[in-house]
């Protein structure tokens, strides 16, 4: 069996705060089967998702698509540690 590397978060950061204000992390949420539905953004970096680079993805393009004030964000994938 494969084993996934998953060890990335997806920070955010509302460009116009600068580094004054703390980032923001996703939050994955999916269905009882497992299939992607949405994002929200939470402060609490323990509770954020862990994911693959693939999956970080995901977050990004559906954030940028589905967020009309997407443009306000800069939006990363980082590692773990980080």
């Amino acid at each position: 069996m494969e084993n996934k590397d998953q060890r990335y978060l997806v920070q955010q950061n509302k460009i116009a705060d600068g580094e004054k204000k703390p980032p923001v992390f996703a939050k994955v949420m999916r269905s009882r089967e497992g299939k992607f539905e949405g994002v929200s953004f939470i402060k609490n970096k323990e509770k954020a998702t862990v994911m693959s680079v693939a999956e970080a993805q995901e977050v990004i393009d559906w954030a940028a698509s589905k967020k009309s004030n997407a443009a306000e964000y800069a939006t990363k994938i980082i590692c773990l540690g980080q």
